[in-house]
């Protein structure tokens, strides 16, 4: 577990990774922060593994530790714990400084025992766009990107029925994305309670707000503020005397109780002494005394670090303030680049500052980092801006970032972690950028960086949202439109359909404005196509008159421009065959024209040399040939599809054509009995890395497969990350999730575990049903798990409908089956048609071994040739499927079923019983 929280793995990459719930990778994580001494999962990483396997070290808490013990507070801490257990949502409001953060993980650290699943702690000073608050909540989670959903529904579905404290700490700067978290969180998770730490309220309903207070100050037993400056003082230094106590009572006082400035002057102990300290104070200079930029709640902070500032040598003085453009912790070398001084100079100057408290220091594998207190921070930018330094701070550091951004492109070691480290720069960064007119050329470049490196990073949201703000920044048409296709494609990696159709037609109006109307026309055709190709991943679908007139409307621009071309005949291919043939079935439609129409599309993208092109016409080809009942045809053709697109770099488009390509070949290899082939596709798709946050979507085929091949532990193992998956998903109800569900109902069927196969039956229900469950998936794993039971008259009756009453576009990966299992009820029924079921089923599925194998051995039942029936067991062990092994031997009577009971046994399978 550790070393992949080291690889920067989420929980969901983790728990697909491991088999295992996300649940119980949240659960494992938990306890690692408990044991060992880090502050959060970033840190966490630091202690994993190397590769040689050496062992973490040191062990503590779940929450941030601080580096300082906690001081007093009791009232506080009484009173904010009572009201986070009587309100759902409660604010700590107070200035900068004042200890809001510290109080808030004392809090959340008690009520810990009371919260069974858990204190998430998310600092939001990194985030500097409001819209991605969810992410930072989501990264403090351990979740990824889901496709289908954005962040929000994720955090919604991972906390939806956790009795948990969530705290968000440093919200004023993102207050509008806060509170809209806050209402969906309340809303949508009734155990949940919130505790956020602001300098302002939210103004959310139902906040309860609690003005945290200055430290105490009033004589009678020990006051908080002088405790902390007394510890504080000799933690750097000396213990200081009792009669000194007065004079540390008077510079509290001087400083209004403020924490963070007590302990700024308490650091200074044993340079200037006490008395040093307070005529420092007294200096006008080194006091606030008001101005546009200070208010009430800041002025005690204020006049400590503008005390603290001024005691700093000019330089040093400089270099805090242009540092203080990092959004996230920075390395001596990052701050010489940014500030644009050498790097000797800059490393003793930055080590002057955090002696004197105002940067931290961490070590970390890339070198010392050092990171400003957010307070501080925002001093240290208010000093860059009235020095009139700003803009050139900052473009030194978007010039920065740019270079970071193009470096990670080639990285390839640690790439995940290096991302890490600067990410939050790169989006503070682009968020200034974005807004000065003069430096609309390289915001553009950096959201384009930003979008390629999210989506590497399988943050497909902010990927599709960087691609689309790229789109905006360009001054060139072309471009757009080259980053609106980008979108579109991370859309359908997300299966967004309304977002691709929506997309594309925006990349055709950019193509538009540049003049590329070939380019314009190959995207309309293009968002035709996908209304067709990736209908179940839309909300609104548009209707076939809406993409027959986007194929109208592409004819005429596309002229003899190949690519555009190649997209008007891959549209017709599908939309028009969709509107005028295959609705019909394919008794009634032109098969002949369907499949010419494929193959066109085919010979036209190839022709462009464009390899996705080629594949998305390779796809409709495989569904007019499993329309024509071609079994084998569309089995070959799946498989030229995976060949083509198997060394292509990683891209967006490539990605989705790739993920579309695993599912459909792992389909076709099974309907034309390749066990071997669709169990490598369907494993190659659920350990893509692009679906590791949606387990439904990544292991449905390959349940499906190891369903049908018998493989019991890969089915128990993968419909724990499919459910879990599914249900933070939020349960969506998509009949192309059934199949795999109907598989592992039949499995938990032929285990006679019947609470398991109630539970999935359920979920199938859930999931929806439609005519491929009643003639295909739905008939094949009934009649599995009837014929196993000895119920072959239920089985035979559950295949009652001939084979051609069966539409093979409905059933096309479940059609052999169907037919060789009706064959084998028939003939364990007893029914007086099995000997022309049989002949029928034998010429049906010619060629596929596991169908042909199945027939073979009701024909050798039926006419009790032993011989013949002991041939199979060896075709099925041959083909991959050990259950239909095991079963020929129970069928075999004698000895050999005793060996047949056995290996059902070690599958894991109740014994069978004799047909009725």
């Amino acid at each position: 577990m550790l070393e992949l929280i080291g690889a920067h793995l989420s929980n969901a990459e983790i728990a697909a990774r491991l088999s295992i719930s996300v649940r119980t990778v949240e659960s494992h994580v938990s306890s690692l922060l408990r044991k060992l001494e880090v502050q959060d999962r970033r840190a966490l990483a630091r202690h994993a593994p190397e590769p040689a396997g050496a062992a973490p070290s040191r062990p503590a808490p779940v929450l941030p530790s601080p580096p300082t013990s906690f001081v007093g507070r009791v009232r506080e801490r009484a009173e904010l714990t009572r009201m986070i257990r009587e309100h759902r949502q409660v604010t700590a409001v107070g200035p900068g400084g004042v200890g809001k953060t510290r109080l808030a993980l004392a809090v959340a650290a008690e009520a810990a025992g009371e919260r069974p699943d858990g204190v998430w702690f998310v600092d939001l000073v990194p985030v500097t766009d409001p819209d991605m608050v969810a992410t930072a909540v989501a990264g403090a989670l351990g979740l990824g990107e889901q496709p289908g959903r954005d962040m929000t529904e994720s955090v919604l579905a991972a906390l939806a029925d956790r009795h948990a404290l969530l705290v968000l700490d440093n919200c004023e700067h993102v207050v509008h994305g806060v509170a809209l978290l806050i209402e969906r969180l309340l809303a949508r998770c009734p155990r949940l309670t919130v505790l956020a730490t602001s300098r302002a309220r939210l103004m959310v309903p139902f906040e309860r707000v609690y003005a945290v207070p200055p430290l105490s100050l009033t004589v009678g037993g020990e006051p908080d503020a002088v405790t902390l400056f007394m510890e504080r003082a000799a933690a750097v230094g000396s213990p200081l005397d009792p009669p000194l106590r007065d004079q540390v009572t008077s510079i509290c006082e001087r400083l209004d109780g403020m924490a963070l400035a007590i302990e700024l002057a308490a650091a200074r102990c044993p340079t200037l002494g006490l008395d040093g300290i307070i005529a420092a104070l007294s200096h006008p200079l080194r006091m606030l005394t008001g101005g546009s930029r200070a208010d009430e709640r800041h002025r005690s902070v204020r006049a400590a670090l503008d005390w603290s500032h001024a005691l700093l040598e000019p330089a040093d003085r400089a270099l805090l303030r242009r540092v203080s453009v990092f959004a996230a912790p920075f390395t001596a070398a990052a701050a010489a680049e940014v500030t644009g001084s050498e790097a000797g100079l800059v490393a003793d100057g930055l080590a002057r500052l955090a002696e004197q408290s105002l940067l931290v220091v961490a070590a970390s594998p890339g070198g010392t980092e050092y990171r400003a207190l957010e307070t501080i921070r925002q001093y240290a930018t208010e000093r860059l801006a009235e020095a009139g330094e700003l803009v050139d701070a900052r473009s030194r550091h978007l010039r920065w970032c740019l270079a970071e951004a193009a470096a990670l492109a080639v990285v390839r070691q640690d790439w995940r972690a290096r991302f890490d480290l600067v990410a939050d720069d790169l989006r503070a960064a682009l968020a200034w950028a974005a807004e000065r007119p003069e430096q609309r050329a390289d915001a553009c470049e950096l959201a384009r960086h930003l979008a390629e490196l999210t989506f590497t990073r399988h943050l497909t949201g902010e990927s599709q949202r960087r691609y689309e703000q790229a789109a905006e920044l360009a001054a060139d048409p072309s471009v757009a439109a080259s980053m609106l296709r980008q979108a579109a494609a991370v859309a359908g990696c997300r299966t967004t359909g309304d977002d691709m159709y929506r997309l594309r037609l925006a990349a055709a109006e950019a193509a538009r404005g540049a003049g590329d109307t070939a380019g314009a026309a190959a995207d309309l055709a293009t968002a035709a196509t996908i209304a067709f190709r990736f209908s179940t991943t839309f909300v609104r679908l548009p209707s076939q008159e809406e993409s027959l007139a986007l194929i109208t409307e592409a004819r005429e621009p596309a002229g003899d421009d190949p690519a555009a071309q190649a997209a008007v005949a891959l549209a017709e291919a599908a939309v028009l065959t969709d509107a005028f043939g295959a609705v019909q079935g394919p008794a009634g439609n032109a098969v002949p024209e369907t499949v010419a129409r494929a193959e066109r599309a085919v010979e036209l993208a190839h022709r462009t040399g464009d390899p996705l092109a080629e594949s998305a016409a390779l796809d409709a080809l495989t569904g007019a040939q499993s329309w024509a009942g071609d079994t084998f045809a569309t089995a070959a053709t799946a498989r030229r599809r995976i060949t083509l697109l198997a060394s292509l770099p990683i891209s967006p488009a490539g990605t989705h054509e790739l993920i579309d390509a695993l599912g459909v070949a792992a389909e076709a290899s099974l309907g034309a009995g390749d066990v071997p082939r669709a169990r490598r596709w369907a494993r190659q798709l659920a350990d893509h890395p692009s679906l590791a946050e949606s387990g439904h979507r990544a292991t449905c085929r390959l349940l499906m497969v190891s369903a049908l091949a018998g493989d019991v532990d890969e089915v128990l193992t993968g419909s724990v990350r499919f459910l879990d998956a599914w249900r933070r998903a939020g349960s969506p109800a998509r009949s192309i999730l059934a199949p795999a569900a109907a598989g592992v109902a039949m499995i938990h069927g032929l285990r006679d575990d019947h609470d398991a196969r109630r539970e999935w039956r359920e979920i199938m229900d859930r999931l929806g049903t439609s005519p491929e469950h009643v003639y295909g998936y739905g008939a094949v794993f009934d009649a599995m798990l009837l014929l196993h039971r000895g119920q072959a008259p239920e089985a035979l009756e559950r295949t009652a409908p001939e084979p051609r009453q069966v539409w093979k576009w409905v059933t096309w990966i479940w059609h052999h089956w169907y037919v060789a299992l009706r064959a084998e009820a028939a003939v364990l029924a007893g029914s007086p048609r099995a000997r022309d079921c049989l002949a029928e089923a034998r010429t049906a599925v010619a060629g596929n071994p596991v169908a042909g194998a199945i027939v073979e051995r009701a024909r050798a039942l039926l006419d009790g040739d032993q011989e013949a029936l002991l041939a199979t067991a060896e075709a099925f062990d041959a083909a991959g499927c050990r259950y239909q092994s095991a079963r020929t031997l129970v069928l075999a009577g004698g000895g050999h079923a005793f060996r047949g009971a056995a290996a059902l046994a070690a599958l894991g399978l109740a014994p069978t019983a004799p047909a009725l």
